[in-house]
Order: C-alpha cells, then sequence, then structure tokens
C-alpha cells in the first residue's frame, strides 16, 4: 500500500499533482505514491479504493491552487461544503487515520484562512505548508521529497536520490534569493538608488544619459539653451559629484 497520497482538486493544478506523482514515484517507488487517475485500474470501484488507499497512507499531500476554496458544486454551492466533494472526504479521512497532512501551496495561492472552511476542515488552516513555485520546482520538489522522508522512515529506506551537498544547498539557497528579488517592485520617481545583494544601482525616471563608475561624476554644459547638463564618470578615484551648469543666454549669433 502506498505511504504518499497525492489529494488535488479538478480543475485545479492537476497537472502540478502529476508532477509532484511522478517526482515522488521516481524517487521513492510507485507503488508508494498514489494519484487516483495512475492508481486506480479500469473496472475497480473507485470510492472503496479512494478511501483504502487514504487510510493505509502515511502522508497526505493536499495540492492547492488559486482556485481550490472557489469550486462549486453542480447546483452552485461550495464544493468544500459538499459531503459527498471527494477532495474533502479524502482530507477528512486522513485526519481520521492520524496520517501527516500537508498543503502543498502552488504559485500564487495563498495559506489559507480559517474562515473560508468549513467548520471540519478548519484545522487544515493550521497545518504547516510547502510551496511549489514553477520557476524553482526543482528546488522545490527535492526540498518535499526530503521532508517526507523525514518524516515516515519507510519512505528515507526506499530514498533513491542521494542527500545535498553541501554546495548544492548554498547554491538552492541563492536561487530562491534570486527569485524573491525578481519579485521587488520599486515605486520611487526619480532619483539613484540601490538594493541590497547582487542588483547594484539603479536609475529610475531618468530623462537624459546617466553613466556610473568607480571615478567621479560631473555634468557637463548643454549647448541646448535649456540649462540642464549632461552626466559623465571618468577616472579611477573616488571622488563626490561636481556639476557645472553654465545659465548664460546664447549670443544671437551663437551658432
Amino acid at each position: 500500500m502506498p505511504e504518499i497520497f497525492v489529494n488535488y482538486r479538478t480543475g485545479d493544478e492537476e497537472a502540478t499533482a502529476t508532477l509532484i506523482e511522478r517526482e515522488l514515484s521516481n524517487r521513492f517507488g510507485s507503488d508508494r505514491v498514489f494519484r487516483a487517475s495512475k492508481s486506480i485500474r479500469p473496472g475497480q470501484p473507485f470510492p472503496q479504493e479512494l478511501l483504502t488507499a487514504v487510510r493505509h497512507s502515511r502522508v497526505l499531500l493536499v495540492v492547492i491552487g488559486s482556485r481550490w476554496a472557489e469550486a462549486l458544486t453542480r447546483d452552485g454551492r461550495p464544493a468544500l461544503q459538499d459531503p459527498e466533494d471527494w477532495t474533502r472526504r479524502e482530507i477528512l479521512e486522513a485526519f481520521e487515520s492520524g496520517a501527516h497532512v500537508v498543503p502543498v501551496l502552488v504559485g500564487r495561492a495563498t495559506r489559507l484562512d480559517r474562515t473560508i472552511l468549513p467548520r471540519e476542515l478548519e484545522r487544515l488552516a493550521d497545518r504547516q505548508y510547502r510551496r511549489l513555485d514553477h520557476r524553482n520546482a526543482e528546488g522545490d520538489l527535492r526540498r518535499l521529497g526530503d521532508d517526507l522522508a523525514d518524516l515516515v522512515p519507510q519512505l528515507a529506506a526506499a530514498d533513491k536520490t542521494p542527500p545535498a551537498t553541501a554546495t548544492e544547498q548554498v547554491q538552492e539557497r541563492a536561487h530562491s534569493a534570486r527569485m524573491q528579488v525578481r519579485d521587488v517592485r520599486h515605486r520611487q520617481r526619480g532619483g539613484i538608488g540601490n538594493l541590497n545583494g547582487d542588483l547594484g544601482t539603479f536609475v529610475n525616471g531618468a530623462s537624459g544619459p546617466v553613466h556610473t563608475g568607480s571615478g567621479a561624476q560631473h555634468t557637463a554644459p548643454s549647448f541646448s539653451g535649456d540649462g540642464m547638463g549632461v552626466n559623465y564618470v571618468a577616472g579611477d578615484n573616488s571622488g563626490g559629484m561636481r556639476q557645472y551648469i553654465d545659465r548664460a543666454e546664447r549670443r544671437k549669433d551663437d551658432e
């Protein structure tokens, strides 16, 4: 019987549920990971197969996408409120059997809010979750597998993946940090500033050429008559910024 049961809702991240199941099957063995459309053979009674698999599993992964809580029944009621909803039934069965119930938040899905869950499922919001971002799928799936191996000794014994080296762990943390930096949204208009890390200096809202370097920054006078200069950096010194602006009017015969 399987140790891992992959719970998901049709219409919300089925492809991700398949990705998770295949990755964990490759790592721990296909017979140790249950996903309904893969594990139930044609002609078998699916209600009995689902409930039996849940009751014998040590971990139930609840795959949650952005539409997970919005699903409706055919008559327009919230699916999570329907006692016959299979996503709900599998989760409650796992709680009843004492399995580890782990929410897996996919992409932009947010942590569950107890106020939107039926009373029977409120404890799902209190469970420590894991996140799967498709931009970092390899690292997130590896971390999920590591967690499951720590939770279930049988999975650790069947694990086909060697532990990550110290170098790989450092690289993974650096990759995660870079992914977080990509989500930064800077709203300043104009000026020069910097962000911590390896992003360096940024210039926002500049109306003319801007150069950066290790030397002093100078502004040369403009010959357009608008009194604005052009910034440039030269030399290899640690001097500051100097700006020279000639606001004198042009002579009429000055070409």
